[in-house]
């Protein structure tokens, strides 16, 4: 946890700010307590939405994307291993001073402090919380170049990213439900966590569709989908999927809803999407929604809709088809 170590570096541990000059925060949690860096002098760079609109709302200047130039920088390792080497290069590239790295032994701080160090001359490490804080002084940008990583197109002809869902291929539980969904879905679509666009893609083969939207929070999964999805009915939402209001109601949803944010299984984000599907619906409107078959959105569903029935799916997961969103009484 930043919070824990990043105090300890700073009074006696031997890392100093430079004098002035921006400092950019790369992937902090929307929790994270940034005390040691000057909140005038930050910049948090986070492309999921829920975070990078929790950070603005603590009043701290936000960018989806990092800027030109900043005299440090710190990077909150993500879990993935390219993720987290692509954002080390990014910060390296554009810090002309320090790149502080802090992470979890869970998200694999050893691995990157171990990698760095044979490329670099390292500092620290600040050991504490099940983690590990290091910093380089100089601009390393160079030395880290071949960690640098974006979109890239897959052998099965989709373009994916480090750290996007289902990055090295199609996603089982994705291709049980698009093989299940009818011919006929109406004329309004939306795609709720619509990742890279795989969903999108096929509902976009039906061509009494009018419109699909595709909702992702993380911004890379999205533009990854802008290159996936191309067909000119598809529009692009970069939103929270549990609170996102469109114009118009929908006729139908499709969902494979994520299942958790950390390592932990948390049923509440799927079960938010349930109920994000229902209020978004048209009072015929229909979900089709695959799941992992240990997790419990039946009892949402069944709040939720006037009807539900399990359609299908396999030793993993579950295939739902739900109609009539019930609308609450005022």
């Amino acid at each position: 946890m930043l919070d824990s170590r990043l105090p300890l570096a700073l009074d006696g541990g031997g890392l100093e700010w430079p004098a002035e000059g921006l400092i950019a925060v790369f992937g902090p949690p929307a929790d994270a307590d940034l005390d040691g860096i000057p909140k005038d002098r930050a910049e948090i760079i986070q492309d999921f939405y829920p975070a990078n609109a929790a950070w603005q709302a603590r009043g701290y200047s936000v960018a989806l994307n990092s800027g030109d130039a900043y005299s440090a920088a710190v990077v909150c390792l993500p879990r993935a291993k390219l993720e987290a080497r692509a954002m080390i290069a990014e910060a390296c590239a554009l810090s002309d001073g320090i790149v502080v790295i802090d992470g979890q032994k869970t998200d694999g701080i050893e691995g990157i402090l171990k990698a760095m160090k044979a490329r670099v001359t390292v500092h620290g490490p600040i050991t504490k919380a099940h983690g590990k804080l290091f910093w380089i002084e100089a601009p390393a940008a160079d030395c880290f170049a071949d960690w640098e990583a974006g979109p890239e197109l897959t052998e099965g002809g989709f373009w994916t990213a480090p750290g996007v869902f289902s990055a090295d291929g199609v996603d089982l539980a994705s291709a049980l439900l698009a093989d299940e969904l009818p011919e006929k879905l109406g004329k309004q679509v939306c795609d709720l966590g619509a990742g890279w666009g795989f969903l999108s893609a096929h509902v976009l083969t039906r061509e009494d569709v009018e419109a699909v939207h595709l909702v992702e929070a993380n911004n890379m999964a999205l533009e990854c989908a802008r290159r996936n999805v191309t067909d000119p009915r598809a529009e692009f939402h970069w939103a929270d999927a549990t609170d996102w209001a469109p114009s118009v109601k929908m006729d139908t949803v499709v969902m494979n809803p994520p299942f958790h944010v950390g390592r932990a299984a948390e049923p509440q984000i799927g079960q938010a999407f349930v109920a994000s599907a229902a209020r978004l619906l048209a009072p015929q409107g229909h979900l089709w929604m695959v799941a992992n078959r240990h997790l419990p959105y039946e009892a949402e569903l069944k709040t939720r809709f006037a009807q539900v029935e399990e359609i299908g799916g396999d030793a993993r997961f579950k295939l739902f088809h739900a109609s009539r969103p019930l609308r609450k009484r005022r």
